[in-house]
């Protein structure tokens, strides 16, 4: 936030106008003694007309060399952490923009299509591999999967689909890699209902 604010050269309290949150909010934030909820994220990056990742990622150094390789190690610790009726997402690799491939931990909680409710989707293509317990895949064209542990699934983001754990499970872990060519590919996860 203080980057986004130094690169705008406003003060506090033209960020919180700006953004629509309290000047004592927004100091905490950057003094990293608060985190915003996902809405109140959500709201300064429409407000202020920004990608949700630009929101994530590391300052940049001023002129900084360009160079040819990029590299980002991601924790859970250290991961953008979103919680939702559904799944609990950990956003991993953050500090770095303009990705085409979205790494996510997620936990899923649904444990039934009703509980889930409508497919989602969203550009592009994405692959989960089970790391703990077992989803249940339900898709637009397909009829629905099991898929456990040590398993994996490829599909087509754009086909409305929902991953619940699977029937005997209360929930389940998953590595998921959501890849497209849209630069905003972030942006629309990170605004999922599901």
């Amino acid at each position: 936030m203080r980057g986004i604010r130094s690169q705008r050269a406003w003060t506090l309290k033209q960020m919180s106008e700006a953004a629509g949150i309290p000047v004592s909010t927004l100091s905490k934030v950057e003094h990293d003694r608060l985190t915003l909820t996902y809405d109140k994220l959500q709201q300064v990056s429409q407000r202020l007309q920004l990608r949700m990742s630009d929101l994530f990622a590391e300052e940049e150094e001023e002129q900084a060399p360009q160079v040819t390789g990029r590299r980002s190690i991601g924790t859970l610790e250290t991961a953008a952490r979103v919680e939702t009726e559904n799944y609990d997402y950990h956003y991993l690799c953050t500090d770095l923009r303009k990705k085409r491939m979205i790494p996510i931990v997620t936990r899923i909680r649904a444990r039934s299509t009703s509980e889930f409710g409508e497919l989602v989707k969203h550009q592009g293509e994405e692959f989960i591999y089970v790391i703990e317990g077992a989803i249940e895949v339900h898709s637009e064209f397909y009829d629905p999967v099991v898929i456990k542990a040590g398993e994996s699934i490829y599909l087509d983001s754009t086909m409305g689909h929902a991953y619940i754990a699977a029937k005997g499970y209360e929930e389940a872990t998953v590595l998921g890699v959501c890849s497209s060519a849209d630069e905003g590919l972030i942006n629309s996860l990170m605004s999922l209902r599901g």
